[in-house]
């Protein structure tokens, strides 16, 4: 990681925290930081993204604005955390779409339903978006098959080639690299992924609006990732369906693809709606503006792929299913292509962040038991 104006500030404020502790028990940034005298650019980005931003660390710091020293950890640390995605995003040149990565996820967003409505018109007939289709293989009728799995593929794959570009990028910029192999870090890491447990903030939760404590912002991240894994997880199980054992959509409401990708859109829903509300009437000041066009427009998106997802169900045996399904789809395909370039990877980084602060505490549990 490059030094910038922000991992300068960033040091200056850690420095205050490290002689401070105050916020020692909070959540892992404080016991990682604690771990440390000098703080490299790899360090400060590593503690950037253990950070949940849950803003307790401001709202009980004496140092906070206006007080003369600024210490305001949790905006100070989601811009780093956007300057480490666009530092070690893959190819490297797309690295600066993070300055506007709002605009590109609606441009997008746009260009997938324009592609997916083009390759109908040009590779079927026009007037089938507008007729009912029903029976097996109605979906194919629409848009064929070959060309909706050849999108969605393509797209799809070469996110997760990015994303674990950018991670193994990030991995040996921080300083990651290196040691042997144990699983017991990969457990503990595991475990407060899937958790959240950083969110919980020992317990009380966070400070997700002002100075109260509350758990929202935990709960609403569980039903936005969960939901999305069971999108993906209806995804996985209707290609079974159709490639393993012949049976070709759409399904029955009460099949298993269709019941994950129900409760999961429901909860996409949930999770993004609630997220959007939160971040709306939170304090902003210790919120990264820079960021917030991005995290807004990713939201958006993600709501719109829960909605569309769930409104085709409804609508899938009427006349006004083929237009929703190209639109669906559109959104699907844009989702995928800027999952390198929104704060998704955030997941990727994080969870790699989280891994090394499990090594570097058990490491230090050894060393002194």
């Amino acid at each position: 990681m490059q030094e910038t104006e922000t991992t300068t500030d960033a040091r200056r404020q850690m420095e205050v925290c490290n002689s401070c502790r105050y916020c020692e028990g909070y959540c892992a940034v404080f016991p990682a930081m604690a771990m440390r005298r000098d703080f490299t650019a790899g360090d400060l980005t590593h503690l950037a993204n253990l950070c949940h931003g849950c803003k307790g660390c401001y709202h009980a710091c004496q140092y906070a604005p206006p007080h003369q020293f600024g210490v305001n950890i949790p905006a100070t640390l989601a811009t780093l955390r956007l300057e480490s995605y666009a530092e070690y995003a893959w190819p490297p040149a797309m690295g600066r779409v993070f300055e506007r990565n709002g605009t590109l996820l609606s441009l997008t967003a746009a260009l997938g339903i324009a592609l997916v409505l083009i390759g109908v018109m040009a590779f079927g007939d026009p007037t089938i978006l507008y007729t009912a289709q029903t029976g097996p293989g109605a979906f194919f009728r629409v848009i064929p098959m070959w060309l909706m799995t050849s999108i969605a593929g393509a797209a799809f794959g070469f996110a997760i080639f990015a994303m674990g570009m950018g991670g193994m990028r990030y991995w040996r910029g921080t300083g990651s690299a290196g040691g042997r192999f144990s699983p017991a870090p990969v457990l503990d890491a595991g475990v407060s992924i899937l958790t959240l447990r950083n969110l919980g903030g020992g317990g009380h939760g966070c400070n997700d609006v002002d100075d109260a404590f509350t758990s929202q912002k935990r709960w609403l991240h569980h039903a936005m990732f969960y939901g999305f894994m069971l999108c993906f997880a209806a995804t996985t199980s209707g290609s079974i369906f159709h490639h393993v054992l012949g049976l070709r959509s759409p399904h029955s409401f009460f099949s298993l693809p269709v019941q994950l990708g129900f409760w999961g859109g429901i909860l996409l829903c949930i999770g993004t709606a609630g997220l959007i509300r939160l971040k709306i009437i939170t304090d902003p000041v210790p919120v990264a503006r820079q960021a917030l066009g991005g995290e807004y427009a990713l939201l958006s998106l993600l709501f719109l792929v829960g909605s569309t997802g769930l409104l085709l169900l409804g609508i899938r045996h009427t006349g006004a299913m083929g237009v929703m399904l190209a639109i669906h789809l559109g959104l699907v395909f844009a989702l995928f292509l800027a999952l390198p370039y929104s704060k998704m990877v955030h997941g990727v980084y994080r969870s790699l962040a989280l891994l090394r602060h499990a090594r570097e505490t058990r490491a230090a549990k050894a060393a002194n038991p």
